[in-house]
């Protein structure tokens, strides 16, 4: 038998030992590291840059605040004319309701003449009755109010006078009778009241001034007459 050949057998190498070259190769890159650490950037020149950058955004800040006033402002300004319109709409409507309104009760004003004078004749009845009472409570939760009665001043701005007389019994222009009562919804007169109208007598007034003026004269002479008669008498008079 042949006997095989030995091998070379590996040394013994500690770990110490071995370990060694990667630890200076770790250093010497380590050392190159360090160089490329300590190079750094140029100094001064991030300064710059921020500044720069500050300056851009604080520029973007006031034009979006001079945006946003502006259309803050338009914003107000539409709403104010929203506003404006909407109270514009709603007065309008108001008004041609009212005029609707006016209209539809000047054109019953008539009806109304009728029942007033059917209810003084007494002939106000049964189902025509019912009926008129309906037609004046509708009227008047409409709006309607009927004005006019004897014996208050004449005004001509709500007052027609149709008939004049004088009369002793009154001190100042005085309706003494209604012919046909007036009528007005809210502010707005609808039909003036038509009245018959009595003025002081011509004159009365005048006298009863005079009267009273020469009330205290006549005392006065009737003074003077008695102390006539008493110093002819040598006394006063009895009597």
């Amino acid at each position: 038998m042949t006997e095989e050949p030995k091998g070379f057998e590996e040394p013994d190498v500690p770990s110490d030992a071995a370990d060694k070259p990667e630890s200076g190769k770790a250093g010497k890159s380590g050392s190159g590291n360090g160089t490329a650490g300590k190079a750094g950037p140029v100094p001064g020149a991030g300064d710059d840059a921020t500044s720069q950058e500050l300056t851009a955004v604080k520029a973007q800040l006031d034009q979006v605040r001079t945006a946003l006033g502006e259309r803050t402002a338009d914003l107000q300004r539409l709403q104010a004319e929203y506003q404006n319109y909407r109270r514009r709409v709603e007065r309008d409507r108001v008004a041609v309701k009212e005029v609707a309104v006016a209209n539809l009760l000047t054109e019953l004003l008539p009806v109304l003449d009728d029942i007033g004078r059917a209810r003084e004749h007494g002939e106000l009845v049964g189902g025509f009755k019912s009926v008129a009472e309906s037609l004046e409570t509708v009227a008047a939760k409409l709006g309607l109010q009927q004005f006019g009665k004897e014996g208050e001043p004449f005004d001509p701005l709500v007052h027609e006078a149709l008939m004049h007389s004088y009369s002793p019994d009154v001190t100042q222009t005085t309706c003494v009778q209604i012919l046909q009562p007036g009528y007005r919804i809210g502010e707005r007169n609808l039909r003036p009241a038509r009245v018959a109208v009595a003025e002081p007598q011509p004159g009365a007034h005048g006298k009863d001034e005079q009267s009273e003026s020469d009330e205290p004269a006549d005392q006065a002479d009737r003074a003077d007459r008695k102390a006539d008669d008493d110093e002819e008498t040598g006394g006063p008079s009895k009597g």
